[in-house]
């Protein structure tokens, strides 16, 4: 119950931005593959993000 109060680190929301960015990207990838691509490309740059902030 406690944790529904606990605010989320800056790491934990660009980890869940990064989940669901991957998830839309390959829901994507059967119907219109340059949408996809471009949610790929999304992804990464947050994925980059996530890397520099744990340094």
């Amino acid at each position: 119950m406690f944790s529904l109060f606990k605010k989320k680190s800056q790491e934990e929301i660009l980890n869940e931005k990064y989940k669901k960015l991957l998830k839309e990207a390959y829901e994507l990838s059967t119907t219109n593959r340059s949408a996809s691509d471009k949610k790929q490309a999304e992804a990464q740059a947050i994925l980059e993000e996530i890397e520099a902030f744990k340094k």
